[in-house]
């Protein structure tokens, strides 16, 4: 470890169960929490009541007779319920197993299977019951919501009060369990959700989640004072990273994870600050552009962004905008980026983007509305966040500078190798692969990228991904895909073919909220979204945008053709992963004659 990490974990708290109370007792009085209640009213803990209701849980689960290390599985959308539970095993030195909700039934049995998971935390009846009665190992099902026999199924209630009744009897009894946990105990089972074969186990352990905490604390982006908006997936390793940021720093977050009330949520909760996916970003600006707005406000809302862009350059470098510029931009803030940044809560400091490639042309939109978004990188396997940029000096196009006390090193090939306290202990029982994929201390990380002079990375794809046309140009699919996606206001996804072929062709999904709504003001307001798919206006509309785009690429990066599929991909039938990741083989074969009509026989010949 360099002497930069160790600077960062000398004197921290050694497990994430004491970060815990190291919070607690340094600001007992503060607010840590805010959630939905049944009602959708907004309740507030602070952390010494967190703390209180976490030995609750925790001591429930020592009735379970879990012990340290062993793995407590949860299988819930984000909510404080996971917060808790999550917080409760890492406070008897025990270990979270994390399953996406919308699991297949076959990767959820392997999952807890595989991980040796002694209790599943599961939302409802019918998460639990993907699980085989019958599984071995297994010595409890609790219920977050839905009832319990007292047994082996037990309510959320009933462990709670098993909990209070071991801590009436012994008041210790959750320190004493976490008595001797160190920085090398296994925390987190965080299977990734692969694009090939089956998900992978990534043990992460208490030093990679003290690490990641402090480190952020090192950058200064985020205040004790802020308020953080939380609805990633908290079995994503991006989503779980922010409870460790947060008992570092110590802020406030609002918790609800349903996608449903994100906008409505930050008008009422008011956050200074909120991460999130690329695609969640992409469709508040998809949903602005879709909305068509026409007469006086359509024209006056474009005129802003035009606006918005010319003065991109000055802000970006700290330089005052040219009079007539700097006049028009203050009208266009008053007309148009004040709404917008009112929709969002009115407060929001800056925003984080991470799990995959923010497109820039999304990035420079909400930047001259006044709306920083900052994009970062890291995998499961090194904790999140590797790099970052920081929100007072952006650079767009780039995923930051590396995080303090780790290091980076590009291969002679491109790729992008990573060493530092933040990387994972290894694959769960797969010594082979942990040694394929850590040598001599370097993750591989199967990302291509480049540093500029200033030390930000930019990446430039997966390395596997990496497509070779006819003609023997290399074409990354992401930079495509993520060219059509910004440009195309009523896409969700995208997945650009033509490996081995001489040109680029793609497969499109229509977001089904703005296809509707795009229809509705182009001539199309009574048809379904079926006919909508199918509409030649639909098809002239999506030509013009790819058009667009690939005003964007390179000659040989342009898409020729393009197919519009009438539902987005499925995680039911492999397309995607629980995280939505394209799988693009599987992709291909379900395809398989969409993509063939692409590439007809003279086109072939070419």
């Amino acid at each position: 470890m360099n002497a930069e990490a160790e600077a960062i974990l000398a004197g921290k708290p050694r497990s994430v169960g004491d970060l815990l109370n190291w919070r607690t007792e340094k600001t007992p009085q503060a607010e840590a929490f805010r959630y939905p209640d049944g009602d959708d009213n907004w309740q507030s803990w602070t952390w010494t009541e967190t703390r209180d209701r976490v030995h609750e849980v925790a001591a429930g689960l020592l009735t379970i007779g879990v012990g340290r290390e062993e793995r407590v599985a949860i299988a819930a959308q984000t909510r404080i319920e996971w917060v808790l539970m999550d917080l409760a095993i890492m406070a008897i030195g025990a270990a979270t197993t994390t399953i996406y909700p919308n699991t297949a039934a076959q990767d959820f049995q392997y999952i807890v299977e595989h991980s040796a998971s002694k209790v599943l935390v599961a939302e409802t009846a019918e998460q639990a019951a993907k699980l085989d009665p019958g599984s071995d190992g297994v010595r409890a099902v609790v219920l977050i919501d839905g009832e319990g026999d007292g047994e082996r199924t037990l309510s959320w209630q009933q462990l709670i009060e098993r909990g209070r009744q071991r801590l009436s009897e012994e008041p210790g009894c959750v320190d004493a369990a976490r008595d001797g946990v160190g920085l090398d105990h296994l925390a987190t089972l965080i299977y990734t959700s692969g694009t090939t074969g089956r998900p992978k186990g990534v043990e992460l352990t208490q030093r990679n989640w003290i690490y990641e905490g402090f480190a952020v604390d090192e950058l200064k982006i985020i205040d004790f004072e802020d308020l953080q908006y939380l609805w990633l997936p908290l079995s994503h390793v991006f989503g779980k990273c922010l409870i460790a940021i947060q008992l570092a720093i110590g802020f406030t977050t609002a918790v609800d994870g349903r996608v449903d009330r994100i906008v409505h949520n930050l008008g009422v909760t008011k956050p200074t600050f909120m991460c999130g996916a690329p695609r969640i970003f992409e469709k508040v600006r998809a949903t602005v552009l879709s909305s068509g707005l026409t007469g006086l406000r359509g024209t006056i809302s474009r005129w802003a962004f035009t606006v918005g862009k010319q003065c991109r350059e000055y802000r970006l470098a700290g330089r005052p905008l040219p009079a007539l510029l700097g006049v028009q931009y203050k009208v266009a803030d008053r007309l148009v980026y004040s709404k917008l940044r009112e929709r969002l809560g009115g407060r929001m400091r800056f925003m984080v983007s991470g799990s995959a490639k923010l497109n820039e042309k999304v990035q420079g939109w909400f930047y001259s509305a006044g709306l920083i978004i900052i994009e970062g990188y890291g995998l499961t396997e090194t904790t999140a966040v590797s790099f970052v940029n920081v929100p007072a000096r952006p650079r767009f196009g780039t995923v930051g500078e590396v995080a303090p006390g780790t290091e980076v090193r590009i291969a002679d090939d491109g790729e992008v190798l990573l060493r530092g306290p933040g990387v994972m202990r290894g694959y769960h029982q797969a010594p082979d692969l942990t040694a394929e994929a850590i040598v001599d201390g370097w993750f591989h990380t199967g990302d291509l990228g480049e540093l500029d002079a200033e030390g930000n990375l930019t990446l430039t794809d997966r390395k596997k991904d990496l497509m070779k046309t006819s003609g023997g140009k290399y074409v990354a699919p992401q930079k495509v895909e993520g060219a059509l996606v910004a440009a195309i206001p009523i896409v969700s996804q995208a997945v650009a073919v033509g490996d081995g072929r001489n040109y680029i062709s793609a497969l499109l999904t229509l977001d089904a909220d703005n296809a509707m709504r795009w229809a509705a003001v182009n001539g199309l307001a009574d048809a379904s979204y079926e006919e909508i798919v199918t509409s030649d206006k639909t098809r002239e509309a999506v030509q013009h945008f790819v058009d667009r785009a690939n005003a964007s690429l390179e000659r040989w990066e342009t898409v020729k053709k393009f197919t519009i599929l009438p539902h987005e991909f499925s995680v039911d039938k492999g397309e995607v992963t629980p995280s939505m990741k394209i799988r693009r083989s599987a992709i291909g074969k379900s395809f398989a004659d969409e993509i063939d009509a692409m590439y007809d026989r003279e086109d072939d010949e070419e």
